[in-house]
């Protein structure tokens, strides 16, 4: 992951974009990436949708759109000074806290479907 920040820094600072890569900027360009990634889905029914990958028009276009989004995410992270993984860890900790896994009728797991705690 480091590396790949690296990578991102300096391809941004070759061409003298570090005056561009703010957290609100940064923010922003995530935001129109991820809306990049969700109008190829758009219109899919939930079937189409799983399928995707298996589609070679539209593979190419979901990888790269994933690849934006991952670059401009570890980018906000790296101008920030968060790491991705640990806030990610941190995050599921929480969540594993606030969403505990219900117990069934019988005593044992139910269905892991958050009940909208």
């Amino acid at each position: 992951m480091a590396v790949l920040q690296r990578r991102l820094a300096e391809f941004a600072a070759a061409r003298d974009w570090e005056q561009y890569h703010t957290p609100k900027n940064l923010a922003a360009a995530l935001s129109v990436e991820a809306s990049e990634l969700v109008e190829i889905f758009q219109w899919l029914t939930p079937e189409e949708s799983a399928r995707v990958m298996k589609d070679p028009a539209t593979a190419p276009r979901v990888a790269d759109e994933v690849a934006d989004v991952l670059a401009y995410l570890l980018q906000f992270c790296e101008v920030l000074g968060i790491d991705p993984l640990t806030a990610l860890a941190a995050k599921i900790d929480r969540n594993e806290q606030r969403f505990p896994v219900p117990e069934g009728p019988d005593g044992g797991e139910g269905t892991g479907v958050p009940d909208g705690g």
